[in-house]
């Protein structure tokens, strides 16, 4: 994959709003330790807000690491603050999900990346996923997670529409749309048809009832 490396440059970017972070509480282990929510793809102005949110609470960061599957342009260097973030990118032994801060007071985070057009609700529900204390779900299994509950949440609302507007077909619904539904064979509907019933001799074996309906 080719990677676009950005050299730093004089051209300032205006201030960015507080990074969107949310942080594992306690000191139960996990494979994340919290989610970050950008509101772009655009590192050079995404990593001074999230840099200098930890800088007071988890401790100054150093250098960062990407997968570049999801970022155009990967700087080497980001301006924070009174200190420079290095930035490296691995392809293949990252999660393409994941971002993974370093510090020098402690080791490292790893932050599940939440998609910048993530609807509001979907981020919420992958910031509570990501913090939860001791969770053995990787960034990939959470994303994969989400889509597949959006996926079918659009399905179920697709038919609740289908049934609300009466459909049509050949279902064996009882819908009050305009479309004809096919029965099933020995289930008739409506009221019973009137029976028009005679004997016919059958022989030494009696008499035979016949009735409309049954074969005449």
């Amino acid at each position: 994959m080719a990677v676009t490396i950005n050299r730093p440059t004089t051209d300032e970017h205006a201030p960015s709003p507080p990074a969107r972070l949310s942080l594992t509480p306690g000191t139960v282990p996990g494979l994340l330790d919290g989610a970050w929510w950008p509101r772009s793809r655009d590192l050079s102005r995404e990593l001074p807000a999230l840099a200098e949110r930890l800088d007071h609470s988890w401790g100054r960061v150093t250098r960062v690491t990407v997968n570049p599957t999801f970022w155009p342009v990967i700087p080497r260097k980001v301006p924070v603050a009174g200190h420079t973030v290095h930035v490296g990118w691995f392809d293949k032994e990252q999660d393409p999900h994941k971002l993974l801060l370093f510090s020098f007071t402690a080791d490292r985070l790893d932050l599940l990346i939440i998609p910048p057009e993530t609807d509001p609700a979907a981020a919420a529900r992958l910031m509570y996923a990501a913090t939860t204390p001791g969770s053995l779900l990787t960034a990939s299994r959470l994303m994969e997670d989400e889509r597949t509950a959006d996926d079918a949440t659009e399905s179920r609302n697709s038919e609740e529409e289908w049934e609300t507007e009466g459909g049509t077909g050949t279902g064996t619904g009882t819908g009050t749309g305009t479309g004809t539904a096919s029965l099933p064979a020995g289930n008739p509907t409506g009221p019973p048809l009137a029976r028009n019933c005679r004997e016919q001799p059958r022989g030494d074996r009696g008499r035979l009832r016949l009735c409309s309906g049954e074969g005449w």
